[in-house]
């Protein structure tokens, strides 16, 4: 790990060197890293600018199911940063793909989400269904307006024998006035009410990195993952074999690596530390 307070260090820079000129592409989480609630990030324009200028292959890769791609690339477009559909990968996909590969389309599935989550679920053939006792599969992501209702049904759906699958289990959301509750709240509702654990596809989930490595075309050991948490960006990073860098522009904190099992390969403390770290790399235009 390259302690981000030893960066100044002839050593440690050109350790942080030698392991970005090894990566030819990126997976960059959005929220802490890119943009926090509807304020962009400082650093976040330059860098993607500068992996569009060098030709670098990235996706967007976040756990927040709640938005479609379009969606995405509109609320960045917004922000002065352009985007595409194509420039993002969310764990909605993620868990429709998955899906995808063990049920039929047809299949009954009972969803608590948004957009995101409900147009990844009909791409992929599923039937959205309402009562408890339609649902084939339970699929939870996160929502903003949950009501009463939504967590009846759900847990009614699993004990009844719909498995429990959730987009990704993120406790908290990184928010303009701090962090707010996250699906990790809602599916802790869900689970005790069902007494049942959800199988999650989003980060730390390695099923989630795979896909999106497939996506640009690149190898574990080729592509790097650039976020804020160190429970699902850093794990799940590591757990699928790629380097990672945290950024201290949300939810992880310099107390928190202090006292945490999980280390990054590369720590700064926000996207500008890292541009400049890219920009210093010689011997390659990566």
């Amino acid at each position: 790990m390259l302690d981000i307070a030893d960066h100044d260090s002839p050593v440690a820079r050109a350790s942080s060197e030698l392991l970005l000129r090894s990566i030819r592409g990126w997976l960059i989480d959005l929220d802490g890293v890119v943009y926090r609630g509807d304020q962009v990030l400082p650093g976040a324009v330059d860098f993607v600018q500068m992996l569009r200028e060098r030709q670098i292959p990235f996706r967007y890769l976040t756990n927040n199911s709640s938005r479609t791609q379009a969606q995405y690339a509109e609320r960045l477009c917004a922000m002065g940063i352009p985007a595409d559909p194509d420039d993002f990968y969310t764990s909605a996909l993620a868990t429709a793909e998955h899906l995808g590969r063990q049920a039929p389309p047809g299949t009954r599935v009972l969803m608590i989400g948004k957009d995101g989550l409900r147009e990844a679920l009909l791409a992929r053939g599923f039937e959205l269904v309402h009562a408890p006792a339609d649902a084939e599969y339970c699929v939870v992501g996160f929502t903003d307006t949950l009501t009463y209702d939504m967590l009846k049904r759900a847990s009614l759906a699993i004990r009844a024998g719909a498995p429990f699958i959730a987009t990704n289990p993120d406790p908290t959301l990184p928010v303009e006035e701090g962090l707010a509750p996250g699906i990790g709240a809602i599916l802790a509702a869900i689970n005790v009410a069902s007494d049942v654990k959800p199988i999650v596809i989003g980060k730390p989930n390695r099923i989630i990195i795979d896909l999106a490595l497939d996506r640009l075309g690149l190898s574990a050991g080729e592509c790097a993952m650039v976020g804020d948490r160190l429970d699902t960006d850093i794990l799940g990073g590591q757990g699928a074999g790629i380097p990672t860098v945290l950024v201290l522009s949300g939810s992880s904190t310099v107390d928190d690596l202090a006292t945490s099992d999980i280390h990054p390969d590369l720590i700064v403390q926000d996207l500008p530390a890292l541009v400049d770290l890219c920009k210093s790399t010689t011997g390659s235009d990566r």
